[in-house]
């Protein structure tokens, strides 16, 4: 069992950043690859990035790829994105998932945060 809770997200304006944190309970937490997946305002949900259990490996989308960092901290229990040069299409609701493997496609995520708001500004 996992529980996810993503903090961090608010306004920011063009080029600025922000750090998105996702926080787990449960004792499983290590076992998992994460993924960060965000949903555009009338868009349907799209994947962000992924990194393995051990953090060894880490995926990106296209649109994001150079700009955002994804890492995670086992012993915290905590997974992070790390969001640089961010533009206003990359305004979304974002949240973190716990699953098998990383996959650009939200189905084998089983365990899903509520979501954290961010806003770009032009």
């Amino acid at each position: 069992q996992v529980q996810l809770v993503e903090s961090g997200g608010g306004l920011v304006q063009a080029g600025g950043s922000l750090r998105l944190s996702c926080a787990a309970s449960g004792r499983t937490f290590s076992s998992y690859a994460m993924g960060w997946f965000r949903q555009p305002p009338g868009k349907e949900r799209e994947f962000v990035a992924a990194i393995s259990w051990s953090g060894d490996y880490t995926y990106y989308a296209d649109s994001v790829k150079g700009r955002f960092t994804i890492s995670r901290d086992n012993a915290k229990n905590t997974v992070y994105l790390q969001m640089n040069s961010l533009k206003p299409e990359d305004t979304a609701g974002y949240y973190c998932a716990a699953g098998i493997g990383m996959s650009m496609s939200d189905r084998p995520y089983k365990y899903w945060g509520q979501g954290t708001q961010v806003t770009v500004s032009a």
